[in-house]
């Protein structure tokens, strides 16, 4: 490529909103968990837009703002955790986005803590959350998968990732939360091949 030429984007996204979903369990009893690092994300992104959560029939909290220009509807299903699919696809569906511009905001067991991981489609991996959400869309959709590592010595995964975060992950949890809420950021302005140079190093 000669220097006249302008450089290309490395991808382009879908026309059409986004939708950040961040998943966890809803009530105060869950929200500091492992499990809830999704809904953290996206409270600290509602946050950074100047945004309110307001319930929306879809069975969701949503916030509906701008990041760097692009219209993003941001989506705490109301429904548990394993019956997320739900309220994300009448998301998609009432506010018209296509599933190339979704992302869910999640933590992920096969990852150490803290590490970020972007990636579009591929399995559950056993998360109940991705689980209900392919069941509804397909897997096609964008990952932000915020580890939290394995559970120590024989605990239940069940019972490790309804626990809150450790007093020694807590020293680390804000500066996590901000990168993973960076992360998304990324992936809306620049696309995943260049979020992901950044992120999953």
């Amino acid at each position: 490529m000669s220097a006249a030429q302008p450089a290309q984007p490395t991808e382009s996204a879908p026309d059409g909103p986004w939708l950040v979903a961040g998943l966890g369990n809803p009530g105060p009893e869950y929200a500091g968990n492992r499990h809830n690092i999704g809904f953290m994300v996206a409270d600290l992104l509602a946050e950074r837009i100047g945004g309110r959560f307001k319930t929306h029939k879809s069975r969701a909290q949503v916030v509906e703002g701008r990041i760097s220009g692009r219209r993003v509807v941001l989506a705490k299903p109301m429904t548990y955790m394993n019956l997320s699919g739900g309220p994300v696809t009448a998301l998609r569906d009432f506010f018209k986005v296509p599933v190339g511009n979704i992302i869910a905001v999640h933590d992920e067991l096969d990852i150490d803590y803290p590490t970020l991981r972007l990636k579009r489609g591929g399995g559950d991996n056993g998360h109940n959350g991705l689980k209900s959400i392919t069941k509804s869309l397909g897997p096609d959709y964008l990952r932000v998968r915020c580890g939290i590592g394995r559970p120590p010595g024989r605990m239940d995964v069940a019972a490790f990732v309804l626990k809150d975060f450790s007093a020694s992950e807590r020293k680390e949890l804000d500066w996590f939360v901000d990168r993973s809420a960076d992360a998304v950021e990324a992936l809306i302005v620049e696309g995943l091949e260049r979020a992901q140079s950044t992120y999953n190093n």
